[in-house]
């Protein structure tokens, strides 16, 4: 695993052959600055990226505090199944509370930090994120808060690209602290939106007993969307039979024993 701190204002560090950085920055920065604000965000960075010689198959951004769980602000893939949600979701259910991979960053500060799948720091983060996935590398751009929370933008080479090269390296370190910026940016421009938007269902789930489970939380959110038992286990790849006893546990946890009091407590009235 390596890192660099970033300094105030990283100077040009063209290589031969390689995007000069006035380049690298407007092909990526041209259709983030393009899409701020708008879903069209995240699709569009990551291409970006990939035009400026900074080949991504998927990326994510997101926000760890040392207090409450995890937020995954956006993410996309290019060229291969996009499985960032799944991957976040494992990250969410615990594996942040022991992820020790950006500690080199210290509070106050930017930096880069890139990290091969055989260095996750645990054989569940390891297994759970990078080998079920296929993924090789990851290579981040971070900032972390005064307060120790974590800013973290990721850009990932699955095991189809090999490792990140040389001149990836040089041409990130150019281009990070303005994406940055321009993703810090995306995200406030999201927040009001947000705040003023109705609770999402896991959101509301969570918010009412915080002891329920990632699956559990899978299985009433899709129940509040009208799901069926039968759909519900063919998405979630499970037996219905296990899909209740899901439901049963929550329900358990919820002080609730049929779904019509799941509708009476979640679903707004009209």
């Amino acid at each position: 695993m390596k890192h660099w701190l970033l300094p105030p204002s990283p100077g040009p560090r063209a290589a031969p052959g390689q995007l000069g950085m006035a380049d690298a920055i407007a092909a990526v920065m041209g259709p983030a600055i393009g899409t701020l604000g708008s879903p069209a965000f995240s699709g569009a960075s990551l291409q970006g990226l990939n035009a400026a010689g900074l080949r991504a198959a998927s990326w994510s951004v997101y926000q760890v505090w040392q207090d409450r769980a995890p937020v995954l602000h956006l993410s996309a893939s290019l060229g291969v199944v996009d499985q960032t949600q799944d991957c976040f979701r494992a990250y969410r259910d615990g594996l942040y509370r022991i992820d020790r991979s950006f500690d080199a960053v210290p509070p106050g500060r930017q930096g880069l930090v890139r990290m091969h799948a055989d260095e996750a720091p645990n054989a569940a983060h390891r297994e759970a994120i990078y080998r079920r996935h296929g993924v090789l590398e990851r290579l981040s751009v971070v900032r972390r808060g005064d307060d120790g929370a974590l800013f973290a933008i990721n850009l990932y080479h699955h095991e189809h690209q090999g490792a990140f090269a040389d001149n990836e390296l040089a041409g990130f370190a150019d281009v990070a602290p303005l994406l940055l910026a321009a993703v810090q940016r995306h995200v406030d421009l999201l927040a009001p939106v947000a705040a003023e938007a109705p609770a999402s269902p896991r959101t509301a789930l969570r918010a009412r007993c915080s002891a329920l489970t990632e699956r559990e939380l899978d299985v009433c959110e899709r129940l509040l969307r009208g799901w069926s038992y039968d759909g519900i286990a063919a998405d979630m790849g499970l037996s219905v039979a296990t899909v209740k006893t899901y439901r049963a546990r929550a329900f358990d946890r919820l002080g609730m024993h049929f779904k019509s009091e799941l509708f009476a407590a979640f679903v707004p009235a009209h």
